[in-house]
């Protein structure tokens, strides 16, 4: 990497000077702008002035760009650095008339979404099973338990849920109507399991008029999301559950154990309610994970491939 190149040098006196950046951003700045530059003096073969940065197409900088995820630079680095280098440009636009516009034709590289994380099966059935052991109050325990089963045996969202009133209740083996994101519907079957577990709580319900909330806390009103996570948070911590163990994670491992049961995408995508394919396809990327994972631990050859 170059030590010195005075534009770069000339860039962060404007950028600690004129726009007062704190010391920690102009030493990052400093060290990526360095960087790029010495880039390019390599990849134009001569040290870079204001007329070859400005000469500079879109498939040089992607070119920047890619060299730096072979070695590893996330996502989200990799946004920060090109952000650095825009920032570059404009001050030399402003002080030396260097117009450039293959930065506009560079997309951002966009930070990778984080892997759905679900609960093994044994885990997401302790809790569904056995949640009412945070309580001694039975009515409680019936809808606590109620509200796990439909979690974890349908995949609702844990506000899809609560926001379900007793008239919403399917007659018997019909399917639920389920209201998500976007006002957009769709229909959830339900396992024998879930509805023993609705019907238990319904013969405990202060209120079975249709428009009353199918779940409700002490008070008598709908049920705060809040008083959930909590109650889960309570239970996971006494049984030694992970620390993801969430309202959330049950709708996760929902769609993974489907997927690890042999269900196909589209078939999980419509029971999730997502709107592009390409949100269920996340479960793929968890299963691939975790056969490799399996692959590492069993497989005799694996440490000397991966070494």
């Amino acid at each position: 990497m170059l030590a010195y190149h005075p534009l770069a040098g000339e860039f962060l006196g404007w950028l600690g000077g004129e726009r007062r950046a704190a010391a920690k951003t102009v030493e990052t700045y400093g060290r990526d702008i360095l960087a790029f530059l010495a880039f390019c003096q390599e990849h134009i073969g001569a040290e870079p002035d204001a007329a070859a940065l400005g000469a500079l197409r879109a498939a040089d900088i992607r070119a920047w760009i890619a060299a730096d995820a072979l070695r590893g630079t996330g996502n989200t680095t990799r946004a920060r650095k090109l952000s650095a280098i825009k920032t570059f440009y404009r001050f030399l636009r402003k002080r030396h008339g260097v117009e450039n516009t293959a930065l506009a034709l560079v997309g951002r590289p966009r930070p990778k979404r984080p892997l759905p994380r679900g609960l093994s099966p044994d885990d997401a059935k302790k809790i569904a099973q056995d949640i009412g052991e945070a309580t001694n109050r039975a009515q409680t325990q019936a809808r606590d338990e109620a509200l796990m089963c439909l979690l974890y045996g349908a995949g609702l969202r844990i506000n899809e849920a609560l926001s379900l009133n007793v008239g919403d209740l399917p007659a018997e083996d019909a399917a639920l109507r389920v209201t998500g994101k976007g006002s957009k519907q769709r229909i959830v079957p339900l396992l024998p399991v879930i509805r023993a577990a609705l019907a238990a709580w319904l013969r405990l319900h202060p209120n079975s008029a249709p428009d009353a909330p199918l779940f409700l806390g002490v008070q008598g009103k709908r049920l705060n999301a809040g008083v959930v996570q909590k109650t889960l948070r309570d239970f996971r911590r006494l049984n030694g559950l992970p620390e993801h163990a969430t309202p959330h994670a049950l709708r996760h491992s929902f769609a993974t154990h489907l997927l690890e049961g042999g269900a196909d995408l589209r078939s999980i995508q419509e029971l999730l309610g997502h709107a592009s394919l390409s949100t269920t396809q996340r479960y793929t990327d968890v299963e691939t994970v975790r056969l490799m994972e399996v692959w590492r631990n069993a497989h005799p050859r694996a440490a000397r491939r991966d070494a």
